[in-house]
C-alpha cells in the first residue's frame, strides 16, 4: 500500500538543497512493499538518482526503508513492528536523510507507522487471589491488575467486564497518563459460611477490527472479620532521582496505616506493576514501604517511571498509589559527530560556497546540556554553516591553491553548553587536486651561452631548466625550439634543443668569421590541459679559434716576376726598406702578429719590427754589400699554438734602375719552375714512346696471324668461305658490307718540335668480291691471281691512286 506524502522543500544558503518528504504506512507491511515515490514527490528525475548515488542515511543502525534508485521508489526493507519501535509513543514515525552527490544535496524523510489491531489485552498472571472478610462493609474497593495492550489509539484497551456481579461490581478511575485503575467494589456482603470461596473473571476488550480481548480469573476467599482497610497517606506521591544515581539510592518511601490491631494491623507494602520494567529498575521494602533503585536510570531512555504500590492488610484488605518518579538529565552524553557525506578530493578551482562535508550533530542531553556548538580550525579557506536540526554543512570560503597547501587537515569540534561542558571532534582529511593553473618558469629571464668555433656537430652547449608548481601531467614540461631565422637560414639548422632535458645541441660547426652570435627563443610547454607555456631568449656566442694563419697584403708574391725593394747605397742606419703588411681574419691574441727575420741574404744589414713589420736598415750600406739582397720574413698570430706565414721580400741594393735590371735579368724564370717543367716534359716523351711500342708490337702480331691463315687455306681443298671484315663496302649493291672504309697515314717531320703531319689517301680503297666465284678472291685491277705465288701470304691490298707515303 502507497503511503499518503506531504512534501516540503527550502532551499539554504550553503548552496545544498534541504526538503522534508512525509509518509504514513501502517505497521506489518510485507518486505519489498511501495512505501513511496520519493523521485516524483521531491521533483527529481530517477537518473539524477543514479548519477548522485543517492542514499540513506539514518541515526539508527537499523534500516527499515530502502531506495530502489532505478525506479526512484521507497520500499519496506524489514518488517516494521511499531510496537517494538515506539512502545506506547505516538506518533510513531521512522526519520531519515536521502543524501545525494555532485552536487551534495540531501532531504528529509519522515516514514510515520500506523498502528494495526495485532495485539490483544492480556493480562501478566492468568490468576489472582484475594482474601476478603466477610465482615467487608459494602462499597469496599478491591485493586485489580489492569490488562495491558500494546497497540494504541482505538485499537488500546476500551473497557474492562467482570462475570459474574452477584457479590462485586467492577469500577474504574481515568488516570492523567490515561490509564484507567481497576477496582472491584463489593456491592452485596460475604457470607463465609455460604460460600467460602466465589470465583470471578475479570475480561479486558480492545476497540480494534476485530475485537480482541483477554481475560484474567479472580479467586476470593472469604474470611472472618477485618473490618479496616489500610489507607496510604497520599493518593499520589511524587519523587526526583538524578540519571546515572548508584544502585541503592532511596528515591521516595510511601507510608499507609490500618486502624485495625494486632495481625489485622500489619500492612505489606508491594510494586503491582506488571508489564514495563519497573520491579527491574526500583524494589520497595515490604514493612518500611522504602522505595530503593536496583537498575541504571537514563534520562534519554526514560525520563519519568510511574511506579503502582499496594498496601495490604493481613485480611486481605488492601489500598493502593502512585509513586511519579521524575528523572533529572546530567550531562553525561558527548555531542555525537556523523559524517552524512563528505569528499575526499577537491580541485583548486571550486567555487565558492562548494559544500565539501556535510555533518549531523546529536546530543542526547536536554536543555542547556543538549545545546551544541560547533567550530572549525581557524587559518583554513573553510567555514562551517549551519542549516537546521543540527546539521551543518562545511563549504569553501575562500579561493584553495594547490601550490600553497595540498592537504587539509580539518578538526571540526562541538561541544555543548552544560556544566561541566563536553565535547567531541572529527578531523577530516581533504586533498586538493591540481589544476593547470602555473605556466613553467625558466631559472633565467634571459640565457647566455659560449661556444668555440669549429665544433663537433651534435655538440652539447647547455641546458635551459624551468621549474613548474603544479603537480604530475600538468608539470610535466616539454621543450620546443621556437621558429626563427639567423641570416635567413632557419635557426634549427643551427641548434636542437631535447624536448624533456631542456638540452641545447649545435647542430652544425660554427665559424667565427663567418657568424659571432645568434639568438633564438625556447618555448616551455607543460602537459596540462590545456597547455600553459612560457619562453625565454637565448643568445649563442661563438668564441674565436686559432684556425687561420696570417695573410700578407704586401709585399704581392707574384708567380713570374720579380719584384725588389731599392735600397741606396748611402741609405743610413734605420732606413725604411718597406714595410710587411699582414692581417689575420681571426680575433683577438689570435689575430695579433708578430714579425721575424727567418732567412737573409746579410743578417746583420736589415732587421723587421716585432709589431709593426717595417724592414730597416741596422748599418752603413757599403759597396761590399750584394746587390741582390733575399729576405724570408716569418709573420706569426698570438694563438694557442700560434699560426704564420712566410713572405720573400727582394732587395737591391743600387743606386740606378740599370744596375738592379743587369743584376736580376736571370731572375726571369724561377727555378723550381723549370725544374718542374722539365720532369712534366720527361714523362710525358716516356708514356708517347710506351704507346708507340706498344702500336707496333700489336700491328706486327696481326700481320702473322693474317699470314698463317692464308696458309691454311692453301694446302686444304676445302672451299673458301668469304670472310667480310667489318666496315667494307659491298660494291655490287647486295647490302652485305655497310660502310666504306678508309686509311689515313699519320707521320712527324720532326720529332724534336712534336708536331704531326697527316697524309690523306688519295682514292678509297675498295675490296670487291665476285659471287659466281666459289673459292677465290679477285682483285678488279688485276687479272692475276692472288694465289700464284703458293709461299706468299693471302693479303689484301688497297689499291692507291695516288702515292701518300
Amino acid at each position: 500500500m502507497e503511503g499518503q506524502a506531504l512534501l516540503f522543500i527550502s532551499l539554504l544558503s550553503v548552496g545544498s538543497v534541504f526538503g522534508q518528504v512525509s509518509y504514513t504506512i501502517p505497521e506489518e507491511m510485507a518486505k519489498g512493499s511501495l512505501v513511496g515515490n520519493i523521485a516524483q514527490d521531491l521533483g527529481l528525475e530517477t537518473k539524477r538518482l543514479t548519477s548522485g548515488k543517492a542514499r540513506i542515511y539514518t541515526r539508527d543502525s537499523d534500516e527499515f526503508i530502502e531506495l530502489n534508485r532505478e525506479r526512484g521508489v521507497l520500499l519496506v526493507k524489514q518488517r516494521i513492528d511499531r510496537e517494538a519501535l515506539c512502545r506506547q509513543m505516538t506518533p510513531c514515525a521512522l526519520h531519515f536523510q536521502i543524501i545525494l552527490e555532485n552536487p551534495m544535496e540531501f532531504y528529509s524523510v519522515t516514514v510515520q507507522i500506523t498502528d494495526i489491531n495485532d495485539n490483544a489485552p492480556a493480562f501478566e498472571e492468568g490468576e489472582i487471589k484475594f482474601k476478603i472478610s466477610e465482615s467487608a462493609v459494602i462499597g469496599a474497593k478491591f485493586v485489580l491488575e489492569r490488562a495491558e495492550d500494546l497497540d494504541v489509539g482505538n485499537n488500546d484497551l476500551q473497557r474492562y467486564e467482570l462475570k459474574p456481579t452477584d457479590n462485586f461490581a467492577l469500577k474504574l478511575h481515568n488516570n492523567a497518563d490515561g490509564n484507567k485503575n481497576v477496582e472491584m467494589v463489593l456491592q452485596k456482603p460475604l457470607d463465609r459460611e455460604k460460600q467460602e470461596q466465589i470465583s470471578l473473571v475479570l475480561t479486558a476488550v480492545d476497540g480494534g477490527e476485530p475485537q480482541m480481548s483477554g481475560t484474567m480469573l479472580i479467586v476470593i476467599t472469604v474470611l472472618d472479620v477485618n473490618d479496616n482497610a489500610p489507607v496510604f497517606t497520599q493518593a499520589t506521591y511524587k519523587a526526583t532521582v538524578t540519571e546515572n544515581s548508584p544502585k541503592g539510592t532511596v528515591v521516595a518511601t510511601v507510608t499507609a496505616s490500618d486502624a485495625d490491631q494486632g495481625p489485622n494491623s500489619k500492612i505489606a507494602y508491594s510494586i503491582t506493576n506488571k508489564f514495563d520494567d519497573i520491579r527491574k529498575t526500583f524494589t520497595i521494602n515490604r514493612e518500611t514501604g522504602e522505595v530503593t533503585l536496583i537498575g541504571n536510570i537514563d534520562f534519554e531512555e526514560s525520563r519519568h517511571f510511574q511506579i503502582n504500590i499496594r498496601a495490604s492488610d493481613e485480611g486481605g484488605l488492601t489500598d493502593s498509589c502512585k509513586l511519579i518518579v521524575d528523572v533529572q538529565d546530567v550531562n553525561d552524553n558527548k555531542p555525537e559527530i556523523i559524517i552524512m557525506s563528505k569528499s575526499n578530493v577537491i580541485s583548486e578551482d571550486a567555487k565558492l560556497n562548494t559544500v565539501v562535508t556535510m555533518i549531523n550533530i546529536e546530543d542526547k542531553d536536554t536543555g542547556e546540556n543538549g545545546k551544541i556548538q560547533c567550530g572549525i580550525d581557524e587559518n583554513v579557506p573553510f567555514i562551517l554553516k549551519t542549516s537546521t536540526n543540527n546539521f551543518y554543512s562545511l563549504v569553501t570560503d575562500s579561493d584553495l591553491d594547490r601550490e600553497r597547501a595540498s592537504e587539509y587537515n580539518i578538526t571540526v569540534t562541538c561541544s555543548d553548553e552544560g556544566v561541566p561542558s563536553l565535547s567531541s571532534s572529527v578531523t577530516l582529511t581533504l586533498q586538493i587536486s591540481d589544476v593547470n593553473d602555473n605556466a613553467p618558469v625558466f631559472e633565467r629571464s634571459s640565457y647566455e651561452a659560449y661556444i668555440v668555433e669549429n665544433n663537433t656537430p651534435g655538440l652539447s652547449i647547455f641546458t635551459v631548466r624551468t621549474r613548474d608548481a603544479d603537480w604530475n601531467q600538468n608539470a610535466r614540461v616539454s621543450y620546443i625550439l621556437e621558429d626563427s631565422s639567423v641570416n635567413g637560414v632557419p635557426v634549427s639548422s643551427y641548434v636542437s634543443v631535447s624536448a624533456d632535458s631542456g638540452v641545447i645541441h649545435a647542430v652544425r660547426s660554427f665559424d667565427y668569421e663567418q657568424i659571432k652570435d645568434f639568438h633564438f627563443r625556447v618555448k616551455a610547454q607543460d602537459g596540462g590541459s590545456p597547455p600553459l607555456s612560457s619562453n625565454v631568449s637565448v643568445k649563442i656566442v661563438i668564441q674565436d679559434q686559432n684556425d687561420n694563419p696570417p695573410q700578407v697584403l704586401y709585399p704581392v708574391q707574384t708567380g713570374g716576376s720579380v719584384v725588389a725593394e731599392m735600397v741606396p747605397r748611402a741609405a743610413d742606419v734605420g732606413y725604411l726598406v718597406t714595410k710587411v703588411v699582414a692581417v689575420d681574419v681571426d680575433s683577438g691574441q689570435n689575430a695579433w702578429l708578430s714579425y721575424k727575420l727567418q732567412k737573409a741574404t746579410d743578417r746583420a744589414l736589415f732587421e723587421v719590427g716585432l709589431q709593426n713589420g717595417e724592414i730597416r736598415t741596422i748599418r752603413q750600406v757599403t759597396d761590399k754589400d750584394a746587390v741582390k739582397q733575399r729576405l724570408t720574413v716569418i709573420v706569426e698570430d698570438n694563438g694557442q699554438p700560434s699560426r704564420s706565414a712566410t713572405v720573400i721580400v727582394n732587395v737591391a741594393v743600387a743606386d740606378s734602375f740599370p744596375e738592379v735590371l743587369s743584376e736580376f735579368t736571370d731572375f726571369t724564370q724561377d727555378k723550381e719552375y723549370n725544374d718542374n717543367l722539365t720532369f712534366y716534359l720527361v714523362l710525358a716523351l716516356a708514356v708517347v714512346s710506351f704507346l708507340f711500342i706498344t702500336c707496333l708490337v700489336v700491328i706486327i702480331s696481326v700481320k702473322i696471324y693474317r699470314w698463317r691463315q692464308s696458309r691454311v687455306l692453301y694446302h686444304s681443298s676445302l672451299p673458301v668461305i668469304p670472310y667480310y671484315p667489318p666496315r667494307y663496302s659491298d660494291t655490287l649493291g647486295t647490302g652485305t658490307l655497310q660502310h666504306v672504309y678508309n686509311y689515313e697515314v699519320c707521320r712527324t717531320t720532326d720529332s724534336r718540335k712534336s708536331d704531326c703531319k697527316f697524309g690523306r689517301a688519295g682514292s678509297q680503297n675498295v675490296l670487291i668480291m665476285d659471287p659466281s666465284s666459289t673459292g677465290t678472291m679477285q682483285r678488279i685491277q688485276s687479272e692475276k691471281s692472288i694465289l700464284d705465288e703458293p709461299d706468299s701470304p693471302l693479303e689484301v691490298r688497297p689499291s692507291i691512286t695516288k702515292s701518300s707515303i
